[in-house]
């Protein structure tokens, strides 16, 4: 009597809807039939790669070392899944297999800094203090290199010396420019800050524009203005003034690179002055008291080193022959120490001394 022949059936749903559902049959099927074996039954003619592959049931995932005879998971009509997996190489959004999952985690980790724009950053330079970044307000200053500041500001850094390394060129008031901006009435930026014009182009005070300061008087003019009018007066207050006196506010580097220069110079003829002064006084003639045979003293010129200060008289360089030192330093000077007490014209000597 022949035995009975076991059908088993399952579906394979495939995850791309383009290829249909395949049915499988097997007859008298052996328990060491796994998944790995459905494989290579589906795909005879082209082997599909291990790692290309995987089933799933009911949403699960099966090894290709599960059995499916006798599984009590895959029953008779079953439904596996097939999913492929995409291998990764560039430009399709798989993995190279060359990074790693800390790659990515520490990529979103670190937040990159926004870049700053251009514009914003050219704009704050001239209508914020260069120093605490406040909207510029009345009194407004510069400095040797045109740079803006609120000098309430820059007066509170110098007081507690806490000016950055950038201004340490900054010594005091004489190293400010006070300066005259004129508002723009009635306009006022989006924070409430005022907005400044050229008195005379009217064209704004945002750094589209070149704009030079008047040391001798104060007055920030467009460059315009002075192209369109030649004066040597001040078009605003008419006082008179020199090429030196124009420094142009936030120059490009070139610009404040010449102004630096500028700077170096006058605090290099400034230094030599002080130098020369300080020379003038070590050679300057100084009286010398001596005596000659009893005769009125008379003045001798000693120059002193150009290194060092001149030479200190004393009295008993010049003493005459057969004086008493003691005697002849006391016209000059009190020689020596004692209790009495002196009148402003001479001193008192107690009753008695002689």
């Amino acid at each position: 009597m022949k035995s009975e022949t076991q059908i088993h059936q399952i579906f394979v749903r495939f995850a791309d809807p383009q290829i249909p559902t395949r049915s499988v049959i097997f007859r008298n099927p052996s328990p060491n039939f796994t998944i790995q074996h459905l494989k290579s039954s589906l795909f005879p003619e082209a082997p599909v790669p291990e790692e290309s592959l995987f089933f799933t049931l009911n949403g699960k995932p099966l090894s290709d070392a599960t059995p499916l005879f006798p599984n009590p998971r895959v029953a008779p009509l079953s439904t596996l899944t097939a999913n492929f997996r995409l291998c990764g190489g560039g430009g399709d959004g798989g993995a190279t297999g060359a990074e790693s999952r800390d790659c990515y985690l520490n990529m979103y980790a670190v937040k990159k800094p926004d870049k700053a724009d251009p514009n914003e950053l050219r704009l704050s330079k001239w209508v914020n203090c260069s120093l605490s970044n406040e909207p510029l307000r009345h009194p407004v200053v510069i400095d040797k290199l045109g740079n803006l500041f609120n000098k309430e500001a820059l007066v509170q850094g110098l007081l507690t010396k806490t000016l950055p390394k950038e201004f340490g060129y900054i010594k005091g008031l004489k190293d400010m420019i006070a300066v005259e901006l004129v508002q723009i009435p009635g306009v006022k930026g989006g924070d409430g800050a005022v907005k400044f014009q050229c008195p005379i182009s009217g064209l704004e005070f945002n750094g589209n524009y070149k704009f030079f300061a008047i040391t001798s008087c104060g007055h920030v003019l467009s460059a315009k203005s002075f192209k369109e009018v030649k004066s040597s007066a001040c078009l605003v207050c008419h006082k008179e003034f020199t090429e030196d006196d124009k420094i142009i506010i936030n120059g490009s580097e070139d610009e404040v690179t010449a102004l630096w220069e500028k700077l170096k110079e006058e605090k290099a003829k400034k230094d030599s002055g002080k130098k020369s002064k300080k020379a003038g006084h070590a050679n300057e003639v100084k009286p010398v008291q001596s005596a000659e045979n009893g005769k009125k003293h008379r003045l001798e010129l000693v120059k002193g080193d150009v290194n060092g200060p001149g030479k200190k008289f004393k009295a008993a360089e010049a003493m005459p022959a057969n004086a008493t030192k003691a005697v002849y330093e006391s016209i000059f000077t009190s020689s020596k120490k004692s209790n009495f007490k002196e009148t402003y014209s001479c001193r008192s000597l107690p009753l008695g001394r002689n």
